[in-house]
């Protein structure tokens, strides 16, 4: 069966008169009356018995008459929503894993305002019309566009022994658990401003990711050294700097020259750099 069955079958259910549902769905009475005989026949039950002014309905047409007002409705709402698309901006925009959420929630509500009518499609990675990252990992035929600036921070639980102190020196560090990650660029930096006191510490826990370091010092597993909106992104975390080390990064929007094609991604980075 098909939905014009259905809607066929409503009009004559609810008028009770197959002249005045034909009027209604601006059909010819034999063609309604056609259309009736074919979704009985499909159904195996009569819908409705003939009088001479009107019809009457069956205890079939009863069962029926719900399920078919629903599914209804529900083809004419998904009309409406791919009709409504007709008018969007589509956008896949790549999210870089080790960013914080709160972060990416400020850009995104950002797009949002920037662009009306925004379609927006999240993607892993390098994915996409254009990706929210580092500004280290972009690629050489990539412009950028700076968002947001960060300090890497020692991050623990808040009831660790070295929490609570807003400054760190890195001898304070010895004895303690160290999560580390040792794929990524960071972490020889990190060694490098721990200078002497980096042979000292104990690897507790190794991760892939920073943003799994930073879960991990969320379970008590040790200290991570975190950009800080991933230490922000987990509750009961501890964050301090560490003494004379000046680590950050830039994260902002990645994206090809050519790219600026996709009236989406043109109004977004209009939007985000202040017009």
């Amino acid at each position: 069966m098909d939905i014009r069955s259905l809607k066929a079958f409503i009009a004559v259910f609810e008028e009770r008169n197959i002249t005045q549902a034909s009027a209604r769905l601006y059909l010819s009475q034999p063609a309604l009356s056609a259309t009736i005989r074919q979704l009985e026949e499909q159904l195996g039950a009569a819908l409705f018995q003939r009088q001479p002014r009107g019809v009457e309905v069956t205890d079939a047409a009863r069962l029926l008459y719900p399920a078919a007002r629903r599914l209804v409705e529900e083809a004419d709402s998904l009309t409406q929503l791919f009709r409504g698309r007709q008018d969007c901006l589509p956008l896949t925009l790549g999210v870089a894993a080790d960013l914080g959420q709160a972060d990416v929630a400020r850009v995104l509500a950002a797009a949002y305002r920037a662009v009306d009518g925004l379609l927006l499609e999240l993607a892993a990675g390098c994915a996409g019309d254009a990706r929210l990252d580092e500004e280290a990992n972009r690629c050489e035929d990539e412009l950028f566009l700076p968002l947001w600036e960060e300090d890497y921070v020692l991050a623990m639980r808040a009831d660790a022994p070295l929490a609570g102190q807003p400054l760190l020196r890195p001898g304070q560090l010895l004895g303690q658990d160290l999560i580390a990650c040792p794929d990524h660029p960071s972490h020889q930096r990190f060694a490098s401003l721990l200078g002497e006191a980096a042979r000292e510490l104990a690897v507790a826990a190794r991760c892939a990711t920073l943003q799994q370091a930073a879960t991990l010092a969320a379970a008590g597993a040790g200290v991570a050294f975190v950009p800080q909106g991933l230490a922000l992104d987990q509750p009961g975390l501890w964050s301090c700097r560490l003494d004379q080390a000046a680590l950050s990064r830039r994260i902002g929007l990645c994206y090809a020259p050519d790219a600026l094609a996709k009236p989406a991604l043109a109004r977004l980075k209009q939007g985000l750099a202040g017009g």
